[in-house]
């Protein structure tokens, strides 16, 4: 399992350690919020922020949308990353499944639309539609391709089209000084399920209530292919992958996937806090006179 940066609970919704992370500071993000424009059923949001702390008020969606009566929402950056299994990212709830479940995030969860009799239920669900479906928060899924130029590591995030557009952004940002070999995308392509790759068993990390998805090309973690992922031990990650890019991967999607909310932390729990001193000294001025 993969875990998120020193600094980050790092908890998740998947049962997580949060451990923290290896602590190499492979990233080196400047953290600078980016607006993301999203379409498609957001509940009226219109833009989510690279970066952003996310939060704000959890919401019932009402009647006459989709997923009527289901919460959405208040999903916050500390609260972003999950495990190798799906279903993981969901703040409070164990990995395994995603079914009936809300959007803390307002995104919904990657699907894979495999063939029937390929692996486990849930990867042939059509609870969420299929991955062409432009109802989904931010766009039909798509995918990105990272390589390493050292290593024979190439990498994959599967996500909604405007988060892979912007994390692609982030990771050429954060990551290119690492090697990026120069056949890494610069912009998404869409994600076509009957592919041989990226499949689910190469998974090694989701996020962000499972709308988020790294996958290492060449890895074979065969327990994502059972209904019950919790009762087999996913398969160790190959020695050989560039480490390094990993890492830096992994950071970049945990610290910029866009959230939607409030904005950034130091905006959300600290406000005002020169107005907050002013107020308490007048206070303590009227009752000392």
């Amino acid at each position: 399992m993969l875990y998120p940066r020193k600094g980050s609970s790092g908890k998740g919704g998947g049962g997580s350690s949060g451990k923290g992370s290896s602590g190499k500071g492979s990233s080196s993000s400047s953290g600078t919020e980016k607006s993301v424009p999203i379409s498609g059923s957001t509940g009226g949001r219109s833009t989510a922020k690279a970066y952003g702390f996310g939060g704000g008020a959890a919401t019932t969606i009402p009647s006459g949308q989709l997923f009527a009566g289901r919460i959405s929402g208040g999903g916050t950056r500390d609260q972003v990353y999950g495990t190798r299994m799906y279903g993981s990212g969901y703040p409070g709830l164990p990995g395994g499944t995603v079914a009936g479940r809300g959007f803390p995030f307002i995104f919904w969860p990657v699907v894979w639309g495999a063939p029937v009799g390929y692996g486990g239920h849930y990867l042939h669900s059509g609870e969420y539609g299929r991955p062409d479906n432009t109802s989904r928060p931010g766009g039909a899924l798509a995918e990105a391709t990272f390589s390493s130029n050292s290593t024979n590591s190439t990498f994959f995030i599967v996500s909604d089209n405007s988060t892979v557009a912007s994390l692609i952004d982030s990771v050429r940002t954060n990551c290119s000084a690492l090697g990026l070999a120069a056949n890494s995308s610069t912009a998404p392509a869409p994600f076509n399920a009957t592919n041989t790759q990226p499949r689910p068993e190469q998974a090694v990390q989701y996020y962000r209530a499972s709308s988020v998805t790294l996958l290492l090309e060449g890895y074979n973690d065969t327990s994502a292919l059972s209904d019950d992922a919790n009762s087999t031990a996913p398969v160790p990650i190959p020695a050989w992958v560039d480490t390094a890019l990993l890492d830096c991967l992994n950071d970049t999607i945990g610290e910029a996937a866009p959230l939607v909310g409030s904005g950034a932390r130091d905006r959300l729990y600290a406000p005002n806090l020169g107005g907050l001193v002013a107020l308490i000294f007048v206070l303590w001025r009227l009752f000392n006179v």
